[in-house]
């Protein structure tokens, strides 16, 4: 499928690339600048939305369309709580993939910024390196982190951290969240030269 996608795309004078796993996409991303992903949710070596919570780790705001062959109101609504525009089920007609993808391309752009204090996600590995360091999260940790790194220096709040961290309609409670922030920030702590999660309070907490 990715190979009759890229070639579909280059038909249409789209300037297209296939990337057989996350890894891959994730370690070419210093190469090109992409002005929109079309991610498979599953992924040989990891789940696309933890692919497309690194590309935000990393301040790109492309337009990002999720494939998948699962269509639950969770599972859509959890790509759109990761930094997803869009969502495709299989099986699709490629004249509504090329219309999703003309849209929105009208309606997005690239941005990029620096890095959030120089750490890298990883979503094959669950793991974060800064430095010559690497901590390994779990995958709600995971989750947690690439949350707040998309968007350093700002306070997120408790809700949107839960919306991100829990699938759609989990029962999560206030020191659930508390406890994996405590547990993700002893390890970013542990990275030198790392930015702190920091506690805003009434709101919720920053990546500085």
């Amino acid at each position: 499928m990715r190979s009759l996608l890229v070639r579909g795309l280059r038909e249409e004078g789209y300037e297209a690339q296939g990337y057989a796993t996350g890894s891959e996409l994730l370690r070419r991303l210093a190469e090109t600048v992409a002005d929109l992903f079309v991610i498979d949710i599953g992924l040989p070596d990891t789940d696309g939305r933890d692919v497309c919570q690194a590309i935000r780790a990393q301040g790109i705001a492309s337009p990002v369309l999720f494939l998948t062959a699962r269509d639950s109101l969770s599972d859509r609504l959890s790509g759109f709580h990761v930094g997803g525009d869009d969502y495709l089920s299989k099986p699709f007609a490629f004249a509504e993939l090329l219309a999703r993808v003309e849209a929105l391309l009208r309606r997005g752009g690239v941005e990029r910024s620096v890095e959030a204090g120089g750490l890298i996600l990883d979503p094959a590995k669950h793991a974060v390196t800064c430095g010559d360091v690497t901590a390994p999260l779990t995958p709600t940790e995971f989750r947690l982190l690439a949350k707040l790194a998309a968007s350093p220096g700002e306070a997120i709040r408790r809700r949107a951290l839960i919306e991100t961290g829990w699938p759609h309609g989990a029962v999560v409670y206030d020191n659930t969240l508390d406890a994996y922030i405590a547990r993700l920030r002893r390890k970013v702590c542990a990275l030198p030269g790392a930015p702190q999660i920091v506690t805003v309070r009434g709101v919720g907490y920053s990546l500085q």
